[in-house]
Order: C-alpha cells, then sequence, then structure tokens
C-alpha cells in the first residue's frame, strides 16, 4: 500500500520533538514532570503522523506503547527506575525480534523500517543480523548509564547521545545497501526467493 511521504523535517520532528521535550521539562522540573509531558508528547507525535501520513510506523507504536506503560508506572509508583529502563526493554525487544527472526530464516527488519530499502535476501539477512547487534549494544548500554550515572546526566545521554550514535550506525550501513540493492527490474523476479525474509 502506498504512504504519504512526508517531509523528511517533519518526520524529524515527529522522532526528536518529544525527547526535546523531555529534556527541557527535566531541565526546568524534574523528571517525573518530564515522564508525563514526554507521554503527552508521543501520543501527539503518532496523531500528527497518522494525521499527516495515515500511516504510524511499527517502531513507534510500539515505542509508544512502552513508553505509555513504563511512563504511567513511573508515575504511579513514583519510582525513577521504570522509565529509565524503558530504552532497556524497548532496545531488547527489537534485538529478540530480529534476532529470533532470524533463527526461523525470516528478517523482520524491513517492516521495522516501514520497507526502505529493496534489498536481496543475503542483504537483509546481514542487515538484520546487524541492528539486532546494535539494539542488544544499546540495551547494555543504557543499563551502565542509568545504573552509574546521575540522572540528569542519563536524561542528556538519552536526548543528545543515542541519536546521533544511532544516526551515525544507521549511516554506516549505506555501503551494504548500496552492495546488495536490487533493482526495480530485478525485484519482481526475486521476490519468489525472498519470500519469507522480506515477511
Amino acid at each position: 500500500m502506498d504512504k504519504t511521504q512526508p517531509h523528511p523535517l517533519f518526520k524529524l520532528a515527529t522522532e526528536l520533538g518529544p525527547l526535546l521535550v523531555f529534556f527541557f521539562v527535566n531541565a526546568k522540573f524534574n523528571l517525573f514532570a518530564a515522564t508525563g509531558a514526554f507521554m503527552v508528547a508521543i501520543v501527539v507525535a503518532m496523531i500528527a503522523s497518522y494525521v499527516v501520513t495515515r500511516h504510524i510506523p511499527i517502531m513507534a507504536i510500539v515505542t509508544g506503547v512502552i513508553v505509555l506503560v513504563f511512563g504511567t508506572l513511573t508515575l504511579v509508583l513514583h519510582d525513577e527506575t521504570f522509565i529509565k529502563l524503558k530504552p532497556t526493554i524497548i532496545y531488547g525487544l527489537f534485538a529478540a525480534i530480529l534476532g529470533g527472526g532470524l533463527l526461523f530464516g525470516r528478517s523482520f527488519i524491513a517492516v521495522m523500517f516501514d520497507q526502505m530499502f529493496n534489498l536481496t535476501p543475503q542483504g537483509w539477512r546481514i542487515l538484520t543480523l546487524r541492528w539486532a547487534l546494535f539494539f542488544a549494544g544499546m540495551a547494555v548500554l543504557n543499563e551502565i548509564v542509568w545504573r552509574t550515572q546521575s540522572t540528569d546526566f542519563w536524561v542528556n545521554f538519552k536526548v543528545f547521545g543515542v541519536t546521533p550514535i544511532t544516526m551515525i550506525f544507521a549511516i554506516a550501513q549505506m555501503p551494504l545497501t548500496k552492495r546488495y540493492h536490487l533493482e526495480p527490474a530485478s525485484l519482481e523476479a526475486s521476490e519468489a526467493e525472498a519470500g519469507d525474509v522480506r515477511k
């Protein structure tokens, strides 16, 4: 199904906007106020994405649900641990889905990234493995940071550290996507072979 492609700045705003809200409210008030503002901002971002594109990416939905669940636990129990665990849960879940899929000969990275690329089956497998390892590493890194550093440091890391790290890693995958890219003319002929790999 064709989906409306939003302006890159709109996509950036819906992805980074909630994080910036989280950062500024934490700086002005505290983590609990920031958590509530973050939850509202996440919902607003998803609604805006649907209004503009009539579509919400799978990763945004999963992230939004986990933010709302762990954000609610943070506020109700007045315990910072839950919101700090949220990134670990998200990264661990993504790593498990991608890694588990590979064990059964499936690559779910196409679904997670909203089918941004047309790759050969081998390309999908390699890209999926790399992102699975990346998410696993980010889960470990989040655990190290929040358990050893102050709350303010963790917030700064979440807003200004995670995003650049993810962008650098994504850019580093460009040679891979170019190497295993399928031209439109050959895409239809390869679909039977790709089969389960692109599901």
